[in-house]
């Protein structure tokens, strides 16, 4: 155990993201991809970016953290529209991105055009793949996804992946990129091809928290592949992924079963201080001035994270307070999602 908490900062030129397991889970909107999305990515190719703005702006107001950006158009000129869809997106929005793309040249031109940390998505562990896209990750500053699978393809032996993972790791820091910017994906595969997808995901994430201490991202759709009601088993696999250690996803943020469940989770993790966020988008609640918080008596407010006013007692008698004024509310409202 490496008995450390890893904090991966991803940012633009006015907002920082933080992943780790002790903060809130980070959502990355999944919807600026054309992969199956046959009307955007034929716009994509004519030059029409109004679907990628609306997806742009609406998956932020829906209370995507993150937006995960890609241009894989087959025979499309991906460098140059992925660094044309990256500028326009931060033109739009002012969250971090996730520049997504199998070809390097496409990753290396979105990167050239944004604005901020980016993380980049992503290297596996083949051994060219990793000669040519650590040095590029290390150049611009950024952090990187790792790919559990290698030239031998994707394992169904979470261990064996677990080694891929630790590999890229090791070799991410020859390359100067230290640990807490190496986000690593476990690889989730459809439940419905395969029984013990979800068992394995879990195992797995839980020793890249506890062995190597990295962070952790997902496709998490791709688990609900091929079966009916997707929202449905989205959303009660995420909270397991984040109870054995997930701590973000590449998702749909605009699914209000699948928000719900992700919020559910920070509380039940403990990292909605006070069940606040979960307060508010479900019932009512006074803020303070700041925006932060619960307007207090005496306080300045609290922020999502620690370093609340008052003794440990003190937090408890507030909680409990609250917790019986908006009790009976929260069955009633559990199905409005509101930011996260």
């Amino acid at each position: 155990m490496t008995g450390r908490v890893a904090h991966t900062v991803i940012s633009s030129p006015t907002r920082e993201v933080t992943l780790g397991f002790d903060r809130p889970f980070v959502v990355i909107g999944e919807r600026i991809n054309p992969t199956g999305r046959k009307l955007l990515a034929e716009e994509m190719r004519n030059g029409d970016f109004s679907r990628v703005e609306r997806d742009a702006l609406v998956q932020v107001e829906a209370g995507a953290h993150m937006l995960d950006v890609n241009a894989g158009i087959p025979l499309a000129d991906e460098p140059g529209i992925l660094a044309r869809t990256v500028r326009l997106v931060q033109s739009l929005v002012d969250v971090p991105l996730s520049i997504d793309s199998s070809i390097v040249e496409a990753l290396e031109a979105g990167l050239a055009a944004y604005q901020g940390k980016a993380l980049v998505n992503s290297v596996t562990g083949e051994e060219e793949r990793m000669e040519r896209v650590l040095p590029l990750v290390r150049r611009y500053g950024a952090a990187v996804v790792a790919i559990s699978n290698d030239d031998t393809g994707i394992s169904e032996d979470p261990d064996v992946r677990f080694e891929v993972a630790r590999r890229i790791v090791e070799r991410a820091a020859d390359h100067g990129i230290p640990r807490e910017d190496v986000v690593v994906d476990p690889l989730v595969m459809p439940i419905g091809a395969m029984r013990t997808a979800g068992q394995q995901v879990f195992r797995l994430v839980r020793r890249l928290r506890e062995e190597l201490g990295v962070n952790s991202t997902c496709g998490a759709s791709n688990v609900s592949f091929g079966l009916p009601n997707r929202d449905g088993i989205n959303a009660a696999f995420l909270p397991m992924a984040i109870a054995s250690g997930l701590t973000s996803a590449i998702t749909n943020p605009l699914s209000a079963e699948v928000k719900a469940a992700i919020m559910a989770a920070d509380v039940l993790m403990g990292n909605d201080e006070d069940a606040y966020r979960w307060i508010k988008a479900n019932r009512s609640v006074p803020v303070a001035a700041n925006g932060r918080g619960p307007d207090r008596r005496g306080g300045s407010g609290a922020s999502g994270g620690s370093g609340a006013a008052g003794t440990p007692g003190e937090r408890g008698r507030r909680v409990n307070r609250r917790a019986l004024a908006a009790g009976s509310g929260l069955g009633g409202d559990a199905g409005r999602p509101g930011p996260s």
